[in-house]
């Protein structure tokens, strides 16, 4: 059965002498509150705004808004790059709200619905590595690696606001849309090929939209 096993949030915390703290240093709690947090934006400081109660994010004009407000991220993942780099990694190690067990996240498609104890979610964009996971992480060449497993999790929009917490069941509604949140993540990446495939897609988020477009005018192509 596919449920929850950890819900977790960040608090602000130092990131890598930068003046911006991070709130990628997520940990477990009992509960976590979702609802809508409206369009990605900058607050003070410029924090982002998360679609979990209570859940710091450090930098507004990259993460946050309504198509990343909950970050979800299989244990199965975590396992596989716990064998890899020879280190335990606790749920919330990535940064992830939701770390899930007995789903396969990276064979989401867009636009899924999953129902998940009191919430309703539904599957928006792609987890896309940045340069603060990879000082968390302390690995060399950390981005390119976990950008080519291409198994990054996914985020997820807040279609119903609810509580969520350890040990709830995840329903999962098929959108049937075909566009796989792993295939986004290659898009997101630069590849050229699912960047057009995505652009196809009419209800694909304006965001990762206007990204594709400006990057394939860039090239040309």
């Amino acid at each position: 059965m596919s449920s929850v096993l950890s819900v977790n949030v960040g608090s602000p915390a130092p990131n890598n002498g930068k003046a911006a703290p991070t709130g990628i240093n997520k940990l477990p709690t009992s509960v976590i509150e979702v609802a809508d947090p409206g369009p990605k934006r900058r607050g003070p400081g410029g924090a982002g705004v998360s679609g979990v109660r209570g859940d710091f994010i450090g930098s507004g004009r990259h993460h946050g808004g309504s198509a990343q407000a909950v970050y979800a991220m299989a244990r199965e993942e975590l396992d596989h790059w716990s064998r890899e780099l020879g280190r335990d990694l606790p749920d919330g190690m990535f940064g992830e709200n939701i770390t899930t067990t007995g789903l396969d996240v990276d064979a989401a498609e867009y636009g899924d619905v999953w129902t998940v104890g009191g919430a309703v979610l539904r599957v928006s964009a792609p987890r896309v590595p940045c340069r603060t996971f990879a000082n968390r992480m302390g690995e060399r060449a950390w981005v390119r690696r976990f950008a080519e497993r291409g198994r990054a999790g996914t985020y997820l929009a807040v279609v119903a606001p609810g509580a969520i917490a350890a040990g709830d069941s995840i329903s999962v509604r098929r959108s049937g849309s075909g566009l796989l949140i792993a295939s986004l993540l290659t898009a997101w990446m630069g590849d050229v090929a699912e960047m057009r495939s995505a652009l196809a897609h009419d209800d694909l988020d304006d965001e990762s939209r206007a990204r594709f477009t400006q990057q394939l005018a860039t090239r040309g192509t």
